[in-house]
């Protein structure tokens, strides 16, 4: 089903609107796919109802099925939707910056009054000892950066390679089949032409080297 698919629903992150993924989305057409935006206010709910919500967007719109794509917490939000949801049309998935396994930078955020203000309801989200587990047999593929660009700088130095929001080590998805390791920050990630490509290879082979065996 992968290959044969040409919708693709992509899901932002937190404190941005669904348009912040125009750019992705723009790359991601031009090489042939049908785009879809899914929006959320990811402050405002809990991550149990933006999947519940993605599921209903995703069965309405693309009924025959789609691509996943999530930036940031809208990985999350991917993730969730596919373990709430066992027969839920899928193509590829794909992570981008994806917090899977807690947050460091988040976690010193909520440690202000007018950070836990800011993130939410999405602040659980960023405790350390989180993990994810993929267990559908559609592919899974994961893009980490490595330019520290991002206000999670802000907060504390960010040990280890990371995006500036985002360590490389907490994008880590148990089942996962492959990971993308691109020198881009963490909102940067979303006009790169780098990354877009590497999406559009997960998307048509499951895989991000299309040469790969």
């Amino acid at each position: 089903m992968q290959g044969a698919l040409r919708d693709v629903i992509l899901v932002h992150g937190l404190w941005v609107p669904r348009l912040v993924m125009t750019p992705l989305g723009a790359m991601l057409a031009r090489a042939g796919l049908r785009v879809h935006l899914f929006g959320y206010r990811g402050r405002k709910a809990s991550l149990a109802t933006h999947a519940d919500r993605l599921v209903a967007f995703a069965r309405t719109r693309v009924p025959q099925g789609a691509h996943f794509v999530g930036h940031s917490l809208g990985g999350l939000v991917v993730l969730e939707a596919f373990a709430r949801t066992a027969d839920l049309a899928l193509g590829c998935g794909v992570l981008l910056g994806t917090p899977a396994r807690g947050c460091l930078a988040g976690r010193r955020l909520a440690q202000m009054d007018w950070g836990r203000w800011f993130l939410g309801a999405s602040e659980t989200l960023w405790h350390e000892g989180r993990g994810a587990r993929w267990t559908r047999a559609e592919p899974l593929g994961v893009v980490a950066g490595t330019r520290s660009l991002g206000l999670g700088r802000m907060f504390g130095p960010l040990h280890g390679a990371n995006d500036g929001v985002v360590r490389v080590e907490e994008t880590t998805v148990e089942g996962m089949r492959a990971r993308a390791i691109l020198p881009v920050g963490h909102s940067e990630m979303l006009v790169s032409p780098r990354v877009a490509h590497a999406v559009q290879l997960f998307l048509a082979h499951g895989r991000f080297d299309a040469a790969a065996g």
